[in-house]
């Protein structure tokens, strides 16, 4: 092999690496670098909703702030405290509290023209988890407390039982308040399990429906002894979760009605029966104590008769 074939063997596996190298970035797509500056998908901002409990240090019991949310949130929940001046006093200890789990220890603020102190916690409520009690504790000889209630809007139901009669059908309802949920579910309760009921799957029997979002309506037909007891309607809040409101169905038969004046009809037969019974009784009684009574009259006839004869006789042989 001359020397000249020999220089071209290296130069043209080098060419060859080359374009092996090109389509092979060509089949691997865009770099790593370019895939960098592509833009993520940001998560949503959350709403930033601010509220305030004030207590006083000579207070005996927490002061309570009920707070609903129908959607995800991040709370601003700010305590203060108003104390009687001191100027001993350089420090307040706080512990915030979710439920009974401590969340965080810290001091509280002073406003040196108010004599107030404070405390703040940011709440990013997400989940049904992140749903309790927050109370801020501060530390005083009472231990002055704030406590804000997180929760769902309550689905209310009928607090009376609703009564009703066999073959008949009732309205059961539901509501939210003014608050939204994004759906609404009925449930019933056959002895210790929950049964979800479908209108769909037995029109003949259920039907849902509501004019406004923040009520339900459940019409039961043809009632039966078992359509009795115990119903639920369940409001969905997003990713917060559910409330319960609960209504109670009695279902009566139409003899049911006729039990108390059944009872008071067998009474007064009982009592008739008593006074005829009382009255044949006394009406056999009275031909004996008249006849007694003949018999008496007549015995004293004769026996003043007797003493007649006697007394006569007496006056004849006195002559």
């Amino acid at each position: 092999m001359s020397f000249s074939a020999a220089r071209s063997i290296p130069l043209f596996l080098l060419l060859a690496g080359f374009c092996l190298s090109d389509a092979a970035a060509e089949t691997a797509g865009p770099s790593t670098t370019e895939d960098a500056k592509k833009p993520t998908e940001k998560s949503p901002v959350l709403e930033v909703v601010k509220y305030n409990i004030t207590t006083k240090e000579s207070s005996t019991k927490a002061v309570v702030k009920n707070i609903t949310l129908v959607r995800p949130a991040v709370l601003e929940l700010l305590c203060t405290l108003e104390v009687n001046p001191s100027p001993d006093r350089t420090t307040i200890e706080v512990t915030w509290r979710i439920d009974n789990t401590t969340i965080r220890d810290d001091n509280a603020t002073k406003d040196e023209h108010q004599n107030i102190w404070s405390t703040q916690y940011m709440a990013e409520i997400k989940n049904r988890t992140q749903l309790g009690n927050y109370t801020c504790v501060f530390k005083t000889k009472q231990n002055a407390e704030g406590k804000f209630n997180v929760r769902v809007p309550e689905a209310e139901g009928k607090s009376k039982t609703l009564i009703s009669y066999e073959g008949d059908s009732v309205v059961m309802g539901c509501n939210s308040g003014k608050y939204d949920p994004l759906y609404w579910v009925w449930y019933t309760v056959n002895g210790s399990e929950e049964v979800v009921i479908n209108d769909t799957l037995r029109p003949e029997k259920y039907q849902v429906f509501s004019k406004n979002l923040n009520s339900t309506k459940l019409k039961v037909l043809g009632l039966t002894e078992k359509d009795g007891g115990s119903y639920w309607c369940e409001a969905i809040f997003l990713q917060l979760g559910e409330s319960r409101g609960k209504v109670s169905l009695k279902v009566l038969t139409y003899m049911a009605p006729l039990k108390p004046f059944l009872a008071i009809a067998a009474e007064v037969i009982v009592l008739v029966a008593l006074i005829f019974i009382f009255e044949i009784y006394t009406k056999k009684k009275e031909p004996v104590v008249e006849g007694e009574k003949e018999f008496e009259q007549t015995e004293q006839l004769k026996s003043e008769d007797s003493n007649g004869v006697e007394n006569s006789t007496a006056r004849h042989r006195n002559v």
